[in-house]
């Protein structure tokens, strides 16, 4: 199966950890024409300090054939008509190289960060994307906009704010998710599934995928077109010296995931449910410095790919070359030498 290459914006590595400060917004038109030129097949930013379709709009705007997505956007605290109207918008001025990437967030950052009433998540994503689609649907043919749910009642669009069909409308759309129930809700409505870093490639194959045929076959749906895309946790650097802070922190960052009880069944498929509860208990008491301790180097390899720049292509491609269809991956560039060397690897992921 082809691993093809999405890059993630920015000069922060992506599989060490999610970036601590904001992206320098002066640069991303230019990251992106670098991107285009080296080769990539798209960008794609996930919803953390920026917007990302602001981001994306930038990244749109200076680039001709690169795609873009967003990796993950919240879902819910935007209405689906505003996030069709982003969508939109995007997809007009990419000329058709935007995918939809949605993603759910947890209860605590729902009701205690946005501000709303949780409800369980699976039902509302498929109620969510649905409504999404209609509002496409109505924009571009004229069908009736009837959206009636538990979530959402949607039925008002009048021609001041209709933009009307545009010459790209089929938009795929990607759900985030971990856990077998979004998973099958993915398969139900979506083009693409958005996987967690934590996500193993044999729980890809042996929980999640077989999810998302349950949902596709439920809504008598093919899935030949279906992708799966994965930010994995990689450790990677120029020399082995320089990997030792980079393994250190990725240590950190998968004791941080394991202490979260939405991933928890990552870690239980795998036998680890008690290193999970124990360091759930570490996160709650602010116990930050004792969580990486935990993190043996046998559960570091299984969750993580590490390797000197030389050797991470092969191992990410024979790691996941099976499990999922888009990798994103990237290296810092700093001079001339690093463009060239992320040039190489990117044709290396494409190969197999």
């Amino acid at each position: 199966m082809l691993l093809e290459t999405l890059l993630p914006l920015g000069k922060v590595d992506p599989g060490l950890r999610a970036p601590e400060v904001p992206l320098d917004l002066a640069t991303i038109g230019r990251d992106a024409r670098l991107l285009e030129e080296i080769g990539y097949e798209g960008l794609v930013v996930e919803e953390t300090k920026d917007d990302p379709y602001v981001l994306m709009a930038l990244a749109a705007q200076a680039t001709e054939r690169l795609k873009i997505g967003t990796s993950v956007a919240m879902a819910f605290p935007r209405s689906p008509t505003v996030t069709a109207m982003s969508a939109w918008t995007l997809a007009k001025l990419s000329r058709g190289r935007f995918t939809l990437g949605l993603g759910s967030q947890v209860k605590a950052h729902i009701e205690r960060r946005y501000g709303l009433a949780w409800s369980p998540p699976g039902p509302w994503m498929r109620e969510y994307v649905q409504a999404v689609r209609a509002v496409w649907n109505h924009w571009q043919t004229g069908a009736p906009l009837e959206v009636q749910g538990p979530h959402y009642n949607i039925n008002l669009m009048v021609p001041l704010f209709n933009p009307g069909p545009i010459e790209h409308p089929d938009i795929p759309v990607h759900v985030a998710a971990v856990n077998s129930v979004m998973c099958r809700i993915a398969g139900e409505v979506a083009d693409g599934l958005r996987v967690h870093p934590v996500c193993t490639p044999s729980y890809i194959e042996e929980v999640m995928l077989p999810a998302v045929r349950a949902g596709a076959a439920k809504a008598g749906r093919a899935m030949s077109k279906f992708q799966v895309c994965m930010k994995p946790l990689v450790a990677t650097a120029a020399t082995e010296a320089e990997l030792v802070p980079k393994v250190r922190d990725v240590r950190a960052r998968i004791s941080f995931y394991a202490s979260t009880p939405q991933y928890r069944a990552a870690f239980t498929h795998h036998g680890l449910g008690d290193l999970a509860d124990e360091l759930k208990l570490l996160s709650r008491a602010q116990r930050w410095e004792e969580m990486p301790q935990k993190i043996s180097d046998e559960v570091l390899h299984t969750y993580v790919t590490v390797g000197t720049y030389d050797q991470i292509a092969e191992k990410l491609t024979r790691r996941y070359g099976k499990a999922v269809t888009h990798c994103e991956f990237s290296i810092p560039v700093k001079d001339q030498a690093d463009k060239e060397r992320l040039r190489a690897l990117a044709k290396a992921i494409q190969a197999n």
